[in-house]
């Protein structure tokens, strides 16, 4: 993954790290800038050392785990300086720029290495996608996005990372707030490590407190600047709540197994609402963008009924299959803002109305640019954005079909008995 913090809003960056992901894209920097840790003075080393001892004996107290072998897990983590620079909001005069966004994503490498990706998962992709209603193109496109099918999963260590945001998170107005996630975040680390490590299970030397080799591992594996792992870059909690085991070997590697991945973005986002059949977004109607501005507030909820918006001409309806597939007139949609400067640096806004399935991918991560760009790069891989649901017929419909079928009858009927007098 590439850098994706300045496309943020501050507060869509703060609330990153609830979804399955921490940040889209990682930020990559070379092998000496990563591991090297800059010396801290004395005194944030030793608030942060009381502080990671802290919470080694409350989770040894709490969760039962020995707490020898959680210093000899952690008894190496430190602080990265750098970290604590990349997760910092962009400037207030940064101007968001969606155009740029979408390129960085959606081009020729990255859709290369989806089709071979799907090439090789194909079959897997199809079971996945039949199982869970999260369509293939959408599964591949998020992957691609996240990590380029695991090319770009993070440079730093995990516990590293963690423990640097969780006790030296830099001076913000949310620093307590961002600190408690991330303590949350690094305990959950350290519960999913020693599940994985067997570390729950008798140990050679577990009489001295000795880890289990793959809990050491597990804590020491590379991760993004926020603490994201994997070709799906899930936070701890994420891996622990939604991860699965796709290629059924008893374990869950989101590092190694794309199937793990493929299978465990699939049931994230059918746990997060995911609408099967339904599409993610339609275009606003040219002529429409005044309506669409005042109705945009940067909020993802679904506020609007598609027909609100049908009234105020922002979709009409025979656009896409808002009149004969299901999107029905009262689901619900909200407007989404895509802003950019044009080439003269004036503001510019692209709207799309997004549905259910836009807010979906909002929970994997919460940004707008995110969002549409997977929509959009699912798009480029063949996806119809439109329904497969038949719409529901309304009662009246329903009342009319019966007539006409009625009506049908008596007349096949009627002929039949005259077919039946004509032949005797």
């Amino acid at each position: 993954m590439n850098f994706r913090v300045s496309y943020l809003t501050s507060t869509l960056f703060l609330a990153l790290l609830l979804g399955a992901c921490s940040s889209t894209p990682t930020q990559q920097v070379s092998p000496t800038e990563t591991i090297v840790n800059q010396p801290e003075d004395a005194a944030t080393q030793a608030r942060f050392s009381q502080n990671l001892n802290q919470l080694i004996t409350q989770i040894a107290q709490t969760q039962g785990i020995p707490h020898e072998s959680l210093e000899l897990g952690l008894s190496d983590a430190k602080t990265i300086p750098s970290i604590r620079k990349l997760v910092l909001p962009p400037s207030g005069s940064f101007k968001k720029n969606w155009v740029a966004y979408r390129k960085r994503f959606i081009e020729p490498i990255r859709l290369k290495a989806g089709k071979a990706f799907w090439d090789q998962n194909q079959a897997f992709l199809s079971k996945i996608e039949q199982e869970s209603g999260v369509p293939a193109e959408v599964i591949v496109a998020i992957i691609g996005i996240e990590t380029i099918y695991g090319r770009q999963t993070g440079n730093f260590r995990v516990k590293d990372v963690l423990s640097t945001l969780a006790f030296s998170y830099p001076d913000t107005p949310n620093k307590a707030s961002r600190e408690q996630l991330f303590k949350d975040q690094l305990q959950e680390l350290i519960l999913m490590c020693w599940t994985e490590g067997g570390g729950n299970l008798p140990a050679k030397n577990s009489s001295q407190g000795l880890s289990p080799p793959r809990f050491n591992a597990c804590l020491n594996q590379n991760s993004s600047y926020a603490g994201a792992i994997g070709l799906p870059q899930f936070m701890p909690s994420s891996i622990r709540s939604f991860a699965v085991d796709g290629d059924g070997d008893g374990r869950i590697d989101l590092k190694q197994s794309p199937k793990d991945a493929i299978a465990s973005v699939a049931n994230f986002m059918r746990k997060h609402g995911w609408q099967p059949g339904m599409p993610i977004y339609f275009p606003v109607q040219e002529g429409a963008v005044s309506a669409a501005r005042v109705l945009a507030d940067g909020e993802p909820q679904l506020k609007y009924t598609v027909q609100e918006l049908i009234d105020k001409g922002i979709l009409i309806k025979n656009q896409g299959d808002l009149q004969a597939g299901g999107v029905e007139p009262q689901s619900k949609a909200l407007i989404v803002d895509l802003p950019y400067p044009d080439k003269d640096g004036n503001d510019q806004v692209r709207y799309v109305v997004g549905l259910n399935n836009f807010l979906t991918i909002v929970q994997y991560n919460r940004s707008y640019f995110y969002a549409q760009s997977v929509a959009e790069f699912a798009e480029a891989l063949g996806y119809k954005n439109q329904s497969v649901v038949p719409a529901i017929p309304s009662k009246a419909n329903t009342r009319e079909t019966k007539s006409v079928e009625a009506t049908k009858s008596k007349s096949k009927k009627a002929a039949s008995k005259k077919n039946q007098h004509s032949l005797k």
